[in-house]
């Protein structure tokens, strides 16, 4: 599983070069890329997977964040994360949304190569030793410790920025 970071997504592969993230590429299935496949089929604990999921604050303009939280959980996006950007409103982007402002497929969103937006990352996330996430695009994941997220410029570890399940 464990593949070269030519299967990254352009921007994501630049990210993690640019900025020395310590990070291995595993290469994935693009029909096993959702978060319960990959898991099941690579044999991933959901505990150890992190989704990075974009949210739209209901503002004009709009605001958008990404939020990073375990497979376990279920991300507060009308209370903790509206109240991050401080607005009465927030709901999660359509894939079509999340696309246009990431320029990322689904099933590989990643907080790595983003355009500028504040990334959340849950407490939860910081407390695994490693964690998997997207690869920009269907065929790749990463695999990293939890700090080099939160190396991001503009990321802020969110104390129950998700509820588990």
């Amino acid at each position: 599983m464990i593949a070269d970071q030519v299967l990254l997504h352009p921007h994501v592969r630049d990210y993690v070069s640019l900025n020395n993230i310590a990070c291995e590429t595993l290469a994935c299935d693009p029909a096993l890329a959702d978060t319960a496949a990959f898991c099941a089929h690579y044999n991933v604990s959901p505990g150890q997977a992190a989704n990075a999921i974009i949210v739209i604050g209901k503002t004009t303009p709009l605001r958008h964040a990404c939020c990073l939280v375990l497979a376990t959980c279920k991300l507060d996006v009308n209370k903790k994360v509206a109240h991050l950007l401080g607005v009465k409103r927030c709901s999660f982007a359509t894939a079509e949304q999340t696309i246009e402002v990431t320029g990322m497929e689904i099933g590989g969103v990643t907080p790595f190569g983003l355009p500028d937006m504040p990334v959340y990352i849950d407490s939860r996330v910081m407390e695994q030793e490693k964690v998997v996430i997207g690869g920009g695009n269907r065929s790749s994941k990463l695999l990293l410790p939890p700090s080099e997220i939160a190396r991001i410029i503009n990321a802020q570890v969110v104390p129950d920025l998700a509820v588990p399940r």
